[in-house]
């Protein structure tokens, strides 16, 4: 109910943006923007500084410009453009990072979920593909309507809404109506049949004061291997509206249809046995069930049944040696809107309120033809999915006072979120064919679990910033956060459903920072602060036993990160150095948590910590006119503190090993020109070798990848002002590497190479872009 309310205010608001009628003069509600604001402003509108390095701040941090995001082919995940920051690693098995089963960003050695992530200051949750609180930055916002991306490596704001970030925070933040009446279309064309369309329409200044835009924008990608299509509709609208000198309201509503097909999953086996174009057989039916009719007689067999396809034999057609090495088909698909009304009250010249209420639903399927679980009377093969349902609203607010030397800071966070998880299969006809891959399935002839989370989550913070004497400024505060989560089981499955509650309460998580200006070009800065990571419907996935065994002990995961930093600006340099030292404990982890005869499966629990050191640079040099030279790099040590003891005693010897996805070294480089009719930029990205085994007995090899882009604006005649052209490639060396791992898990250890979690990256593609601004 409160979801809907919210999402029909922002709406209603948007629809009348246009019949308010109050005489506003604009540039008074200018006037009362804080330096912040314009400041940040100021930067989004300097295109050569593509890249602000945090003047001021106690932490570490950079905000990436729309400009930079602009070079990037449109429909590119925005996670791809803060890729070359210091730190980052983003990796997917598409040339744009959008296809969300495959898209992986760690920070400092700290996972996807385990990393903050709004828009607006509407929390996405932790962004992974089977989000339970939010959803992926990719289906919250078409990338063009995107205005900065704030990074913070270790200590994001203490307002941040987020109960996942014991790492670093990515703030995005959309950009705002334009003040003149506009309409920008553009168009993109490129490898495998890529069609990228986009529209925006901007009101201008109405007579209130008012503005707002509405867009539209729809990709469609044939997959560059196998079978299949990638496919996204979305509808993105904001408006901003000023009641005389001191209350703004803002407010958006979006909306997502996003359906993909799935690359399959590899390993290094099969890509040696099979080579690099093995995919999903979606093309080939009769191969798809010749697999499976010999994998579930060689079932049969082994438990000395008979073969119940007894024409097919027990032997797999070559060169398949396993059903799964080949899978018929997957797919991935999900529905958002996304809307948050957001009130900004200057009460007094020196007390500011902003409050913004937001609401959330998801409907979303993950599909995958199974030659596991034949269909009664049809098929040797059916739909297997996972199904989720996310109904969340919440309000973030914020009061602000500055009194003398000190601005005091405090705010709440309240979110309500019911989330629905299942597990079903839908049968398929002999030939396969009354079943659409990117179609929401219906009628089912089993289902296997389900289960409704109720989640409601509490944050509250208090801050400080102190400006002592003219160069030295210090902070200082906290955060209190409460969560409870319940789990009640609707269709019950003794493996991996069980019922219950779990609670993060976690009083005091305290932040604190220093920033002390040298002189008129260089700064200091340092800062600590002290996270936690909440419970979430992944530790209900373990048997009723195993949940009950753990769940009174079970501790949530902390960190705290220590951060020392300098920052500096002189003429055409400016850059930022760091060192960081990050404490992880309680990780958790799926381990054997009793005697199997006892019926104690794996469980969640508390396996130990990790020890992160680490060094960070970047910089931008404009050392000619019109040409810029930006590069970073990190490197990072993240090693387990200790070895995993299950309560058989088995031991698995992780201590010291360096943490899995965790590259030590990332070298990123990006050289720009624009001359504001020429613009190009050629960008380079290394990452030392990785692991996917907590052993670290398999190594996935380093990769260096090469991107570009050149444009060109028209200019002279109403027909050419506005225009552009621009063309893009990724991956320009057509090199082969292993973009991400982990998208089947980790491991202990796989000597034989035989698991499945990698995927290839892109080869090389091409795109070009028309734009045209009205």
């Amino acid at each position: 109910m409160l979801r809907n309310r919210l999402l029909l205010g922002v709406a209603f608001a948007a629809l009348c943006t246009t019949s308010f009628a109050f005489a506003q003069d604009t540039t008074e509600v200018t006037k009362k923007k804080s330096e912040k604001e314009l400041a940040a402003e100021a930067a989004v509108a300097q295109p050569e500084e593509i890249v602000v390095y945090g003047k001021g701040e106690a932490r570490q941090v950079q905000t990436v410009s729309q400009d930079d995001i602009a070079l990037a082919a449109p429909g590119t995940s925005p996670l791809k453009v803060v890729a070359k920051l210091p730190s980052v690693n983003f990796q997917s098995a598409d040339p744009f990072g959008s296809y969300e089963w495959s898209t992986r960003i760690t920070v400092r050695g700290f996972n996807q979920n385990q990393l903050g992530f709004t828009l607006d200051d509407v929390p996405l949750g932790d962004m992974s593909y089977a989000n339970n609180n939010g959803l992926h930055i990719s289906r919250a916002i078409s990338s063009e309507n995107i205005g900065s991306i704030e990074l913070a490596q270790g200590a994001g704001a203490l307002g941040t809404a987020s109960t996942s970030n014991l790492g670093g925070t990515l703030q995005f933040k959309s950009s705002d109506p334009k003040d003149e009446l506009g309409v920008l279309v553009s168009g993109t064309y490129g490898s495998n049949n890529t069609n990228h369309e986009f529209m925006r329409v901007d009101t201008g200044l109405l007579p209130g004061g008012g503005k707002a835009f509405i867009s539209y924008g729809r990709q469609y990608a044939d997959k560059w291997k196998g079978d299949g299509v990638q496919r996204q509709d979305q509808v993105n609208s904001k408006f901003i509206q000023p009641f005389g000198e001191d209350f703004k309201l803002t407010g958006f509503l979006n909306y997502s249809n996003r359906r993909e097909n799935d690359y399959q999953d590899q390993s290094f086996e099969a890509l040696g046995r099979l080579g690099w174009n093995n995919d999903n057989i979606s093309d080939n039916w009769g191969t798809a069930v010749q697999l499976a009719e010999v994998y579930q007689n060689l079932v049969a067999l082994s438990n000395s049944d008979p073969l119940p396809w007894p024409s097919a034999g027990t032997s797999f057609p070559a060169p398949y040696t396993s059903p799964w090495d080949a899978y018929y088909n997957a797919s991935g698909l999900r529905k958002d809107t996304l809307g948050g009304l957001t009130a900004d009250w200057d009460i007094t010249s020196n007390v500011h309120l902003k409050v913004t209420g937001y609401g959330h639903h998801n409907e979303g399927q993950g599909l995958w033809w199974t030659p596991a679980v034949p269909t009664p009377g049809g098929a040797p093969i059916s739909v297997r999915t996972t199904e989720y349902n996310i109904n969340r609203g919440g309000v973030v607010s914020s009061l602000s006072w500055k009194l003398d030397t000190h601005e005091i800071e405090g705010g709440l966070w309240y979110e309500h979120n019911d989330f629905n998880n299942a597990r079903r299969f839908y049968g398929l006809n002999v030939d396969g064919t009354n079943r659409d891959s990117l179609s929401f399935q219906s009628d089912p002839f089993y289902t296997q679990w389900e289960s409704d989370y109720t989640t409601k989550t509490r944050v509250f913070h208090l801050q400080d910033t102190w400006q002592i004497i003219d160069p030295l400024k210090v902070n200082f505060g906290f955060k209190s956060m409460k969560v409870d989560i319940a789990g009640k089981p609707v269709v019950y499955y003794p493996a991996s459903v069980s019922r219950g509650e779990l609670t993060t309460d976690k009083k005091f998580l305290p932040q604190a920072g220093v920033n002390y200006t040298l002189n008129d070009w260089s700064e200091v800065f340092a800062d600590y602060t002290k996270n936690a990571r909440a419970f979430n419907s992944g530790n209900f996935g373990v048997s009723q036993t195993a949940f009950d065994a753990t769940k009174d002990t079970l501790q949530p995961e902390t960190s705290d990160t220590y951060e020392l930093g300098y920052r500096f600006h002189v003429p055409k340099f400016e850059g930022v150095l760091a060192l960081y030292h990050v404490k992880f404990k309680n990780r958790l982890l799926s381990v054997q948590v009793g005697s199997p005869i006892l019926g104690y499966a794996s469980g969640i629990q508390n396996v130990g910590g990790v020890t992160s050191n680490g060094f960070e640079a970047a910089g931008t040099w404009h050392f000619i006119e019109n040409w810029s030279l930006f590069g970073s790099y990190a490197y990072n040590d993240s090693t387990y503190d200790g070895d995993v003891v299950d309560a058989l005693n088995n031991i698995t010897h992780t201590a010291g090993k360096t943490t899995v996805d965790t590259p030590k070294h990332l070298l990123k480089a990006q050289l720009g020109y624009d001359d504001d009719t020429v613009f190009g930029s050629l960008g380079m990205s290394y990452m030392s070798e990785r692991y996917y085994t907590y052993t670290n007995d398999i190594t996935v090899p380093s990769q260096t990848v090469f991107d570009a882009t050149l444009g060109y604006r028209f200019h002279g005649s109403d027909l050419a002002e506005g225009a552009s052209i621009q063309l893009n490639a990724t991956n320009i060396f057509d090199k082969k590497y292993i973009s991400t791992i982990g998208s089947g898990g980790f491991a202990n250890s796989d000597p034989s190479g035989t698991m499945q979690t990698l995927l290839p990256g892109a080869p090389r593609q091409v795109f070009v872009t028309l734009t045209k601004q009205f």
